[in-house]
């Protein structure tokens, strides 16, 4: 859990992303360690602990539901995953992502998904979920969010 607490300590949370996940953790127990404002979309990201994204998210989206009434927002969650391919990947779901590529130091990251018919979920409606990924990807390794991508046929 050390890494976690790594990525907690390289960004700036504010008041305010700091009240939101203290609402989360009185609400759900769930833990938080990373909360973005997104007043583009009226909603809240949180990034979620390993393993708590069951009480995160609560029976039938109860929690989700609460936190909602309470902050008056869309609350969205992201499991937090060691691995960052994984974690980019959760970024996405319910997209099927096949593969995340991190480029080199200034090329930005490609995410590959199955089949054409999952691009328009990975993007989101009006772009939502891809520009959450841009966000979090922004924040948590200093990258960019290329488009979504489909293998080639040769590749298949």
């Amino acid at each position: 859990m050390d890494s976690i607490d790594k990525y907690a300590m390289e960004r700036t949370i504010g008041f305010k992303e700091r009240r939101y996940i203290e609402e989360l953790r009185i609400l759900t127990r769930a833990t938080a360690f990373d909360c973005l404002i997104d007043d583009r979309f009226e909603r809240i990201i949180y990034v979620i602990k390993p393993g708590d994204m069951g009480l995160a998210i609560g029976k039938n989206g109860d929690n989700i539901k609460k936190m909602s009434r309470v902050l008056g927002k869309r609350i969205e969650m992201v499991e937090f995953a060691e691995n960052r391919e994984q974690f980019v990947a959760n970024m996405f779901k319910p997209a099927e992502v096949s593969a995340v590529q991190f480029g080199a130091d200034d090329e930005p990251v490609t995410v590959i998904v199955p089949e054409k018919g999952d691009v328009g979920i990975a993007i989101g409606k009006n772009g939502s979920t891809i520009e959450k990924a841009r966000q979090l990807v922004q924040r948590f390794y200093g990258k960019e969010v290329d488009d979504i991508a489909i293998p080639e046929e040769e590749d298949l």
